[in-house]
Parts: structure tokens; C-alpha cells; sequence
């Protein structure tokens, strides 16, 4: 699938400002500073669409792109930023927790890991607690451009290896950079075959 039109349509401090949910939706969801808005830009082709920060922790509320007019993409605020204070952290938990469990038109939550990194706490543990809310989610490792080659599979693999402690069956997973529009059409395609399960209840 090919992205031809994107565009931003809003942001709402809560999912009940939300659009009407009558298209397909996906959500992307990481750590600080784990390249989202970079993802987001390059699946769009357009480069200044999600805004980029160099500023970690920079999106509080929920952004809603129009694709197509066929279906949402949407930022979530990041998890994990040590700088930001406790109450913050809270409140945009709070908020993307809420949108994650109400949403009714949620297809699919891409959570973004950097693979530069070893298993994290803060990702392990957010992925557990999809589980548990039995939300239907990918992963998708962004920046393996910053990696050299034989060390992408390696770190992907301690991932693989911590998350089957937990799960008997893995997730979609998505080898992405964004640098590189590497994993992009993988993404896309199956953004496009989920879409074909969408429906509007009467």
C-alpha cells in the first residue's frame, strides 16, 4: 500500500475529543525520543507532518493525521522520560491508557523500540499490560540504520528471547529506520490487510 494524501487533523487532550470514530486506526506509541515523529513522517512521506523534537517527551496530547481519507494514523504521547516531572508522566499515561482501552475504531497499536537498546523495563512492561487489556498490537525496532549489521538480529533477538518468558506466540515485528525507508512498506501492507477487518458497528 502507498500513502498519497496525509494530513493533520487535530489534537485532542482526551479521547472523547477524538474524531468520529468511523475509520479504521492506528496508533504509535515509544520511549522518548525513540524516533515516533520520524516513523510517523517517513510512512507519510511527508517530513514535517509529525513535529520533531529534539526535545524528548514533546507530545502531550493525542494527534490524529487523516490518511487517504481511508483511515487514522495517531501520536500518542511517550512513555519514559525520566525529565519530565512525576505528575506529567502520569497524566499523559493516564491519557494514552484511557484512548488504548475506549477507542473503538483502534485496529492496531505500533509500539515503537529503539533496537539500539537492550530488553527495557518500561517497554516490557507496557507491552505485558496490552496483553493484559488483550489490545491487539505490533512492534516495530526503529533506527537499525544506527546499528551495524550483525548486531540488528542480535539485539532483536534478546527482545525476542524476554518477551516469549511471557507470551507463547510473538507480536507482529517490523524492522524499521527511518533514515534509510527501511521496513516501511512492510508496515504499510499491513496496515492495508488489517484495514479489510474494519467495521462500523450499527
Amino acid at each position: 500500500m502507498k500513502i498519497i494524501d496525509a494530513k493533520f487533523l487535530l489534537s485532542a487532550p482526551h479521547y472523547k475529543k477524538c474524531p468520529k470514530p468511523d475509520l479504521p486506526e492506528y496508533a504509535f506509541i515509544g520511549r522518548s525520543n525513540v524516533g515516533k515523529s520520524s516513523l510517523i513522517n517517513a510512512l507519510t512521506g511527508r517530513k514535517k507532518l509529525a513535529k520533531t523534537s529534539v526535545t524528548p517527551g514533546k507530545t502531550q496530547l493525542i494527534n490524529h493525521f487523516i490518511i487517504d481519507n481511508k483511515w487514522y494514523m495517531v501520536d500518542l504521547p511517550g512513555y519514559g522520560y525520566a525529565k519530565s516531572s512525576k505528575a506529567h508522566r502520569a497524566k499523559w499515561s493516564e491519557l494514552s491508557a484511557d484512548y488504548i482501552r475506549k477507542r473503538p475504531n483502534l485496529l492496531t497499536v505500533f509500539i515503537l523500540i529503539d533496537a539500539r537498546h537492550d530488553p527495557m523495563q518500561s517497554d516490557i512492561e507496557f507491552i505485558n499490560w496490552l496483553g493484559s487489556e488483550e489490545i491487539s498490537f505490533a512492534i516495530a525496532f526503529t533506527k537499525i540504520d544506527k546499528l551495524p549489521k550483525n548486531k540488528v538480529n542480535s539485539h532483536i533477538n534478546k527482545y525476542r528471547k524476554h518477551l516469549l518468558k511471557f507470551w507463547k506466540e510473538l507480536p507482529p515485528i517490523f524492522v524499521t529506520s527511518s533514515v534509510k525507508s527501511l521496513g516501511l512498506d512492510e508496515i504499510l501492507d499491513y496496515v492495508g490487510e488489517t484495514n479489510n477487518l474494519f467495521k462500523i458497528d450499527n
